[in-house]
């Protein structure tokens, strides 16, 4: 062996030595870094090679920017992300240095540092205690380390429900994107100062009932503390909470406990239009996440996202909200999410749900936080404002006048459960639609369908319509009916179901939910002319189908119901 090829082995043998700790200590440098902070922020190219759709289905995806994907690793992502072998970069970034904390209420209230838990907590309470009129103060529930998750209804007569449009704006569902829990902050501060000052601010507190959340995350947000010095995005337990919401075709995932209490508010409330807000990027991002299709009011989505992103053009710094999507995008054009919040407050509640990606940096510095108030704070309201627009109306029984719950689409426009439902108690509801000419059709179990036709829409305006459905049968206790009909409907503890003569005899019974669950079955024996009872009390408030189905026969009829509690 001469000396030049020994001395060239030295030197290949001394190179592979330090490549292949590199890779090792790479992924223990990421390893380390989810053990002390909670969290790793990776990225990877977007080249085609690897999906989006698949990496959404196994981990966060914060954003897709500039052809790269933004990962944000938890302790229960990272072993699988590790073990996929795919090139990747950490990203360490120094954004915590600008979380300066308040040192009293004063600097709290001014809107320019972050609260300490405790200030926050104050905070809300003061609200409540300095305009008791115009606040009502609620909580969701609690987080994992039982911090109190807050709700705020501001309204002309808070304390009392009203048949008003309920709107809802919540932030920090990723406790490490806090300027979101500012802004809210500052929004309820300047609705309730402004509510005698502002004739804008005073028409939207008299018309509408609002509830701003200001921090859906606490615990990802302060941790175990009362000061926010290394949030994460995700819960105690290492969970991405907007990634953990009933999902249009996977509807049966375990909810953590911050969600289970949100989606019971949320399911009380129904909100006619609702905004959560995040940061990472800057843009409005709308219906779908889920699915490439687009939303049967896609015109509507788009124009009002529009509306929002140009309004803080015009009130901000150059370059605000102008990246390579202009400030709008439909999400799933971004990039595909699965259990997120938007889509289940859109399909499963028939709402109308915004993500705003507020600023490109996950931690707002408290520095800039007064210019991120200046830039957002008139499209906050005008936002909120599209409430206000559209159709509104009641639904009633026409024989006795008593409010009802009813389906209310459009034929031929409508998909994806796009509809809207009227309100059980009162009736009402609100149906926001892009200007035109539009044919509703109501229906309800037990009522004649109604339409209503050339309605027409016209932007910032509002049309009122009282809708009388007539049912199908009154002598329901001696009639045979082609179809089951149930009564009473709505109702609380007990239907009672009159069935057609062909399914007389041995009958299964099977209840489901809006998303196909199965929430009841059971084997019974159905007589002629006897109404049959179904016991309901186990159902939560909602609508639901029911399925009647003879054993022997095998016919089958099907019909629903709604559950008021």
């Amino acid at each position: 062996m001469t000396k030049r090829f020994l001395t060239l082995l030295i030197i290949f043998g001394s190179l592979a030595l330090r490549c292949y700790p590199q890779e090792i200590n790479l992924n223990d440098r990421l390893r380390k870094i989810v053990a002390q902070n909670g969290q790793a922020e990776v990225t990877i190219p977007f080249n085609g090679k690897i999906s989006t759709e698949f990496l959404t289905n196994n981990v966060s995806i914060s954003s897709v920017k500039n052809k790269t994907i933004h990962i944000i690793l938890s302790r229960l992502t990272i072993e699988w992300f590790i073990g996929q072998n795919i090139d990747y970069q950490i990203i360490e970034r120094e954004e915590s240095k600008g979380l300066i904390s308040a040192m009293n209420m004063t600097q709290a209230i001014g809107w320019d540092k972050y609260p300490t838990y405790q200030q926050y907590d104050s905070i809300m309470q003061s609200f409540r205690t300095l305009y008791p009129t115009l606040c009502h103060l609620d909580t969701i529930g609690t987080s994992i380390y039982g911090k109190l998750v807050f709700a705020l209804k501001i309204s002309d007569n808070a304390s009392v429900k009203e048949d008003k449009p309920e709107v809802f704006y919540t932030s920090t569902i990723h406790g490490d994107e806090t300027g979101g829990f500012i802004l809210m902050l500052h929004l309820a501060d300047y609705l309730l100062k402004n509510y005698n000052l502002d004739s804008r601010v005073k028409n939207m507190v008299d018309n509408l009932e609002i509830w701003i959340n200001p921090l859906s995350n606490p615990d990802g947000t302060y941790r175990t503390g009362n000061t926010i010095s290394s949030p994460t995005r995700f819960n105690a337990n290492g969970m991405d909470l907007n990634r953990n919401f009933p999902d249009p075709l996977q509807p049966g995932v375990i909810q953590q406990k911050e969600n289970v209490d949100m989606i019971k508010f949320l399911r009380k409330h129904k909100f006619v239009i609702s905004a959560n807000f995040h940061a990472g990027a800057e843009v409005v991002n709308y219906p779908w996440d889920r699915w490439p299709r687009l939303h049967a009011d896609d015109d509507w989505f788009y124009n009002i996202s529009r509306a929002y992103a140009d309004t803080a053009h015009a009130h901000s710094v150059a370059g605000y909200m102008t990246d390579e999507m202009n400030g709008v995008t439909d999400g799933y054009a971004w990039y595909q999410v699965l259990g997120g919040r938007q889509d289940f407050m859109t399909y499963s509640l028939q709402g109308r749900e915004v993500t705003i990606e507020l600023d490109v940096d996950h931690l707002t510095p408290a520095a800039n936080l007064n210019t991120l108030w200046q830039s957002n704070y008139r499209s906050l309201l005008g936002y909120l404002e599209n409430a206000m627009y559209g159709i509104h109306g009641h639904v009633r029984n026409s024989v006795t006048l008593e409010p009802m719950s009813a389906n209310i689409f459009i034929a031929g426009h409508d998909k994806d459960s796009s509809q809207v439902v009227s309100d059980i108690k009162t009736g009402s509801f609100v149906r926001m639609l892009a200007p035109g000419t539009w044919d509703l059709t109501f229906s309800a179990p037990g009522y004649h369908d109604k339409i209503v036709s050339n309605v027409v829409v016209i932007s910032g305006q509002k049309i009122e319509l009282i809708v009388d459905l007539v049912p199908i049968i009154n002598e329901v206790d001696t009639t045979n009916p082609e179809v089951p009909f149930l009564y009473p409907n709505p109702a609380a503890d007990e239907i009672k179901a009159v069935l057609p003569q062909g399914i007389i005899g041995a009958v299964n019974i099977k209840v489901f939910n809006l998303t196909g669950m199965l929430m009841l079955e059971y084997n019974t024996e159905a007589f002629a002319k006897t109404p049959l009872s179904v016991d309901i009390r186990s159902l939560t408030r909602g609508i639901y189908s029911i399925v009647f189905s003879n054993n022997h026969t095998k016919i089958t009829y099907k019909s629903r119901f709604v559950v008021i509690k």
